[in-house]
């Protein structure tokens, strides 16, 4: 995809998409499953809420945070580390 044109459509996507997840050991995993990673992903990674959301075309950040950014595993416990860094002072 290319600046300027318009993202394929989930019927585009869908097909190739449900034949590869096998192949990876996902089975019964949907489209949507992967979408929902995909931000969860992304934001994980650092990448600013309001440039998910346009990236998957949410009318609202709010969508974007409610909805589909997930808590994954060791995110509590990597919180609990920045907190105690900074209240003692290490950051």
């Amino acid at each position: 995809m290319t600046l300027g044109t318009a993202p394929p459509s989930p019927r585009e996507v869908q097909p190739p998409v449900r034949a590869a997840l096998p192949t990876i050991g996902a089975t019964g995993v949907r489209l949507h499953d992967v979408r929902h990673a995909y931000v969860t992903a992304l934001l994980s990674a650092g990448v600013p809420l309001k440039v998910v959301s346009q990236r998957v075309g949410h009318a609202s950040p709010t969508v974007t945070m409610t909805i589909y950014q997930h808590v994954l595993s060791g995110d509590d416990e990597a919180a609990a580390a920045v907190g105690a860094r900074v209240i003692l002072g290490q950051e």
